[in-house]
């Protein structure tokens, strides 16, 4: 499944969230992809931040990183970094954007 999130970077933070991304603890990046994440890229405009997942089940990478410890740090290392943060509870919520069009399902 695709999945599309929205955080923001405070405006004082943007060099040191990227710098932070330039050193993603290699255990998060593992347990990632063996949840069955196959790409995450994130684009940064100003301070908005637009994350694109593709996954086997958004549900479940989120329950096997809820309390990962190297997932909590990460996450409140983020914390300090984002305006808008991303919920990664696994709690049924549902953060990602919806979809309104998608070229590969439109059969006309």
């Amino acid at each position: 499944m695709r999945v599309a999130l929205h955080t923001r970077v405070r405006a004082d933070r943007a060099d040191a969230y990227e710098q932070a991304h330039r050193e993603v603890p290699e255990a998060l990046t593992d347990t990632i992809r063996a949840a069955g994440v196959t790409s995450w890229t994130i684009w940064r405009s100003g301070t908005d931040l637009f994350h694109l997942l593709d996954c086997a089940d958004y549900a479940r990478l989120l329950a096997e990183l809820e309390h990962l410890p190297v997932n909590v740090a990460w996450q409140a290392r983020m914390a300090g970094l984002l305006d808008v943060v991303h919920d990664c509870s696994s709690d049924g919520k549902d953060a990602s954007l919806p979809v309104v069009w998608d070229l590969e399902a439109d059969s006309r």
